[in-house]
């Protein structure tokens, strides 16, 4: 039924603002986070030297190279990446209508760790160096994304191909997704099993995610890739709160599931892949991000698909720049930090859960 501004409830109102007050909140706290990350480091930059050179009035040179050229492409592709995890795990819950439903259930980073593995073994990505980043590097990083990537898909596809056999339920999803899982692990042990001890440390260096491994070029694409999911999951929000109700209400009000179930798991893999393959493997956010969200905001995904990209993007910004800071001058790969917050965060709302 719609309702003309005159003749919508005062409760519903106040029920909406709210819902919009917290996603206001959320971006003035991400705009924030990033200055203040960029401001952060090796060097300290003072927060009014960063915002001015962020608004494009010359500081220094040294303040706006170390800006421009380090922090900013590390601190925007740490929003924009998890952002995509969030947003990605919040569709998945509920096209899967499991709470443990994530991209990551299905399998996809485990495929791009063996995609990592395969390029170091038989082509040569690994080699060891004496540098202040490391003491392993990854020398062909666009062939070992290439195949990181190709894993990934390669996952979606046999589940998809798997659905169209059996159909898209949810079950049937996670269960090839955790099948798929255990099989590309094994192949990972497997190569790591008859590896040298430089590829197998190069193998191990490419599961640590880490968001300072992207530069302009390969932000401007996570971006894009970002960019277009997320306007289809947007669009879609309606269907995914139809499915939320039960398939057969979902039809009865003229959703295609299969389709919104289908388009929304190849969507959420491809631009979780596209992270994974570029980042290395960045755990916890899709899954625990947006079930924090459904309890500060409800469950109505015109609300919970945006607020669960800011707050992705704030919680990995966040870690990354602890992760930056917490060893310094060791820098900690943030995929370490988002483990260890993300577990007993994840407890915690099992917990939650259960008691109530």
């Amino acid at each position: 039924m719609h309702f003309d501004d005159g003749q919508v409830p005062e409760n519903y109102r106040h029920y909406i603002s709210t819902k919009k007050t917290f996603i206001m909140a959320l971006c003035f706290t991400l705009t924030a986070a990033l200055v203040l990350a960029i401001s952060q480091g090796a060097a300290n930059l003072p927060i009014h030297s960063v915002a001015k050179s962020l608004m494009g009035i010359v500081t220094s040179h040294r303040i706006d190279a170390i800006v421009w050229n380090i922090r900013l492409p590390q601190a925007l592709t740490a929003i924009i990446a998890g952002a995509g995890l969030a947003v990605s795990g919040a569709v998945m819950q509920s096209i899967l209508r499991n709470p443990l439903g994530s991209p990551f259930t299905l399998g996809i980073s485990h495929a791009a760790a063996f995609g990592a593995a395969v390029s170091v073994m038989f082509f040569g990505g690994g080699v060891m160096t004496s540098s202040n980043v490391g003491a392993v590097s990854i020398t062909n990083p666009y062939i070992t994304t290439s195949l990181a990537f190709l894993f990934s898909l390669l996952a979606s596809g046999l589940i998809i191909g798997v659905t169209r056999v059996r159909g898209a339920t949810p079950e049937v999803m996670v269960l090839s997704g955790v099948a798929l899982g255990a099989f590309f692990t094994a192949g990972t042990m497997f190569l790591q099993f008859f590896a040298d001890d430089v590829q197998l440390a190069a193998m191990v260096f490419w599961t640590f995610g880490d968001a300072a491994r992207a530069s302009w070029n390969e932000l401007a694409l996570i971006a894009g890739v970002c960019g277009i999911c997320t306007i289809y999951f947007l669009a879609n929000s309606w269907n995914y709160n139809a499915i939320d109700a039960g398939d057969e209400t979902a039809r009865g009000l003229g959703v295609r599931v299969g389709r919104v179930r289908l388009v929304g798991m190849l969507l959420a893999s491809l631009l979780t892949a596209v992270i994974i393959s570029f980042l290395g493997i960045i755990g916890f956010v899709g899954l625990v991000v947006p079930h924090m969200m459904r309890r500060l905001i409800g469950s109505d995904h015109r609300y919970v698909l945006p607020a669960s990209l800011l707050a992705g993007g704030l919680l990995l910004l966040l870690s990354d720049t602890v992760a930056r800071l917490i060893l310094a001058p060791h820098v900690l790969p943030v995929s370490v930090l988002t483990a260890f917050l993300g577990a007993p965060a994840f407890f915690w709302l099992i917990i939650r859960g259960g008691r109530r």
